[in-house]
This record gives structure tokens, C-alpha cells and sequence, in this order.
């Protein structure tokens, strides 16, 4: 196939990067280069940032619903070039088309859906005294900063612009250089859609050269990042030098806690979704499977079967389960984890190896989904986030020692709980170190909530009027009506 060279989008148009260098982005599942990726610097960032600051004046001035309107019109481009996009981000990521098509995309559309008729519904306080009454406002912040991850390109992309465009604000984006593709067709969308020059604009490159200056930048108002705690940790401190409002969703190790009466099959088949989605590679997967001590060698027995039922190959194919890994040098990193876990004294169960598949496939980055007993719940294997198709599996006797082993880690994303019993359910929840659990379900997403996470998992919150809030900057009026007479 032809390899694509793309651009920088900046002011409604695209150019090449100052520097004039590119790297090469490459399919995972086959090896093959399909892009050539701008690296930025810190003069494609200025140069964004001042189309973004120009062009906030109009932008801001117009009303909530006329901005909520071009949102929509947004939604309708994708979901017509739904099959495309979803082509687009499994050439890009490796995962299953069927999985981009089914959960990415069409999350894309329902951002953008969501955040027109949350500003457009949109409730703000209104406080009476006895002499005067006070009342809210919201105020755009400006230009804002949006870094997001290589796993779910468009999807979290989709997610911060979507509120930010409605509050007001002009972006200054910056995808992953792994994942570009997704992230410069949604440019051509906007265009299309009819978003004025200089309200989005897109920069590819590095997190030094671009993600740096960016949360540096004097100008920029705020910066929302989801991405690794290191890298989230780099920006934290960048950002803060100059007191934007920061919001950081970061990683995760997660567990998925099953108790004695829960249903069996279903907690298996939640295991395995918690685990291996996108091959492990979501901030929320469950890595780390505590099982009651009375049920876990049959639990462990399912869940093994279970997993060996899943398809790896050809994302292409509809009925493959899981694709490749973002790279074969993460593949290696992961496979470092899974060696590491054997020299802790762990038994590989299932998986492990790199699958036999034909060619073209033979060439990616594919892995075996992976169950690992045996391990204590505070070794490495156990406690660091390892981000690809790799869970681990645990014993526990009572209630307080599942919710030992959950907190003990230093991340505090997501959870899920198996149970029949509804009490346990609010007790266990209610006590876990966690932005969020799931009962008797996983990743079942409401976008109404607010989304993020404790400890190393992040700051702040995003999510319905979380994200509007974040997004504005909320202004009291208190006007004293006089003596009453």
C-alpha cells in the first residue's frame, strides 16, 4: 500500500513540520511502514497555539447551541465514514476492525452526541439570600492543551475535544505519534463540518519536543493528558510551572474481585473481557484476578479454558478476538514481564508465546493472551502495570484480605466485583482504593459519571458536568437586591 505522509493542522490548513523530519509509523500487525509521521517542535507548537488564540474570540462569542450544533455535525461525518475510520485505527493500533468499529468509532460519535446535549442542558446554581441573590456563569479558559494515548486514539481524543469545543475553548491537540491517522482524519472532519480555522488544531511529534512546550506554553489555559503515570508525571510538572488547571488520567492494575456466590460463568467470561481487551491494552483492564480461595481452582480452570477459546490473527478477520500488541517493542516489554513472573515463582497457565500465523502476520507484534498463577499478590509481576494481554491470579480467604490485596498496590483506576450478594457489594466498593468499580459487569460506561482515578492513576475528574466544569472556569454573580420594604 502507499505509504501516507501526513501533516500538521494548523489554522485550517496543513503543513509540513518546521523541522522538516518525519518518522515512520508502522502497521503492527504486519511490520509494514503506512505512514510518515511529523515530528514538531516547539515552533509548530507556537505557531498552533497562536491560530488557537486567534481564533478564540469568535469562536467563544458564539452561543452554547451553535457550538453544540457543529458538534453534531461532527457525529453525522463519522458515523457515515464509520467503516473507514475503523480501517483506519486497526492499520494504525493492530487491534480487531471489529473492535475499532464496535466500541472506538462509535464511542467517537457518542462524545460528540453527549457533550452537544450536555451543554445544552447544562444546570447552573442559583443561590437566594435574604438581600440579594447569586448565580453561576461559565467562562471558556482559552486555548487548551489535549495529549492523548496510542491505545484508543480516537475515542479519548473524541472525549476531550468534544467538551472543550462546546465550552468555548480552542484546542491545540497532540495524538500519539504511533496512532496518527485516526487523529488527522478527524481534522478533515471538522473542516468539513464546519469549525472555524483555528479552533482545532493538531501537532504531531515526541512528548519532549511537542508535549513539552505545549504544557509550558504561557498561553495555553489548561492541559488535559491520559497517558502512562511517568509520562503524566512529566507533564504535571511542565504545566503547573505556570498554574494551568491539569487533569491527568493515567495507568492502572486493576483488579477483578470474585467471591464464592457469584455467578460462575459470567465472572469468567467478565475475567476475560477485563483482561484481554484490546490485548490488554486499556488503562481499565483487570490484570489482576483475586478468586476466593473455595472456588479458585475451578474459577482457574474455566478462565484458562476460556481464554484458550480466543482467536488471534488477521484484525481483518471478524472473528478474531485479538490482534497485535502497539509494537514489537513493547511486545518485548511484556514479554520481559512474563519471564519476570516465572523467575517470581510463577506458572504460566495459558499463553506466553508469540501465536504461528501466516504471512503477512507472521511479521507483527502478536502475543498469546497470557493467565499467570502462583505469584504473590505483592511481586512485581503482581504490582506493576504491565499494559498488554498479561493477567495474573490470586487466592483470598475473606472479604478484608481481597480488599488488602486490591488497595496494596499504588494504583487506584478500576475495579470490578463478582457477587450475588448486594450488601457485600456495597461494602466492598465502598472501601476499595479505586475511581471506580463495576459490580457483576466491566467497562459498562455511562457518560454521565465521572471518569478517573486515586493514588499513581491520576487527578482530577472527567466525564459529564466534570468535563464542563474542567472545561470552563465557573464565575459566582452576587447582586444585593436592597432592604426588603
Amino acid at each position: 500500500m502507499k505509504v501516507m505522509e501526513l501533516k500538521q493542522y494548523i489554522n485550517g490548513k496543513f503543513h509540513t513540520p518546521v523541522s522538516g523530519r518525519y518518522k515512520k509509523n508502522r502497521n503492527p500487525a504486519t511490520g509494514d511502514i503506512i505512514s510518515k509521521v511529523p515530528l514538531g517542535d516547539k515552533s509548530d507548537v507556537d505557531a498552533a497555539v497562536y491560530a488557537a488564540k486567534n481564533a478564540l474570540p469568535e469562536w467563544s462569542a458564539k452561543s452554547v447551541d451553535e457550538r453544540a450544533n457543529i458538534l453534531e455535525k461532527i457525529a453525522n461525518i463519522i458515523e457515515s465514514r464509520k467503516q473507514q475510520l475503523a480501517e483506519l485505527e486497526s492499520l494504525d493500533t493492530g487491534k480487531p476492525i471489529r473492535l475499532a468499529f464496535e466500541t472506538d468509532i462509535t464511542r467517537a460519535i457518542a462524545n460528540f452526541r453527549f457533550f452537544a446535549g450536555a451543554a445544552r442542558h447544562d444546570e447552573l446554581g442559583f443561590h437566594k439570600m435574604k438581600n440579594a441573590i447569586n448565580y453561576t456563569l461559565r467562562k471558556p479558559l482559552g486555548v487548551v492543551a489535549l495529549i492523548t494515548p496510542w491505545n484508543l486514539p480516537i475515542y479519548l481524543l473524541s472525549w476531550k475535544t468534544a467538551p472543550a469545543l462546546v465550552m468555548g475553548n480552542t484546542i491545540v491537540a497532540k495524538p500519539s505519534s504511533m496512532t496518527p491517522l485516526t487523529a488527522s482524519a478527524l481534522t478533515e472532519i471538522m473542516n468539513e463540518a464546519g469549525l472555524p480555522n483555528g479552533v482545532f488544531n493538531l501537532v504531531h511529534g515526541s512528548g519532549s519536543k511537542v508535549g513539552k512546550p505545549l504544557s509550558l506554553h504561557r498561553d495555553v489555559s489548561a492541559v488535559s493528558f491520559t497517558g502512562s503515570t511517568n509520562a503524566g508525571a512529566k507533564v504535571s510538572e511542565a504545566a503547573s510551572s505556570t498554574f494551568k488547571k491539569i487533569s491527568l488520567e493515567l495507568g492502572g492494575k486493576n483488579p477483578t474481585i470474585v467471591f464464592a456466590d457469584a455467578d460462575i460463568k459470567k465472572a469468567v467470561n467478565g475475567a476475560v473481557k477485563a483482561a484481554f481487551t484490546n490485548q490488554g491494552q486499556v488503562c481499565l483492564c483487570g490484570s489482576r484476578i483475586l478468586v476466593e480461595q473455595t472456588i479458585h481452582d475451578r474459577f482457574l480452570e474455566e478462565l484458562v479454558k476460556t481464554t484458550k477459546k480466543m482467536k488471534i490473527g488477521n484484525p481483518s478477520d471478524k472473528n478474531v478476538d485479538l490482534g497485535a500488541v502497539i509494537s514489537h517493542e513493547h511486545r518485548d516489554k511484556v514479554e520481559e514481564y512474563i519471564r519476570l513472573g516465572i523467575e517470581e515463582g510463577g506458572r504460566v497457565e495459558c499463553g506466553g508465546k508469540r501465536p504461528k500465523l501466516e504471512n503477512p502476520w507472521n511479521n507483527g507484534a502478536f502475543l498469546e493472551p497470557t493467565i499467570i498463577s502462583g505469584l504473590s499478590p505483592n511481586c512485581r509481576t503482581a504490582t506493576e502495570e504491565i499494559f498488554g494481554p498479561v493477567a495474573t491470579i490470586h487466592p483470598f480467604e475473606s472479604e478484608e484480605e481481597a480488599v488488602t490485596i486490591s488497595n496494596s498496590v499504588n494504583y487506584g483506576l478500576a475495579a470490578s466485583v463478582w457477587t450475588s450478594d448486594l450488601s457485600r457489594a456495597h461494602r466492598i466498593s465502598a472501601n476499595l482504593e479505586s475511581g471506580m468499580v463495576w459490580v457483576n459487569t466491566w467497562l459498562l460506561r455511562d457518560l454521565r459519571v465521572p471518569f478517573g482515578g486515586m493514588k499513581d492513576s491520576g487527578v482530577g475528574r472527567e466525564g459529564g458536568r466534570y468535563s464542563l466544569d474542567f472545561f470552563s472556569e465557573l464565575r459566582n454573580v452576587c447582586i444585593e437586591m436592597g432592604e426588603e420594604k
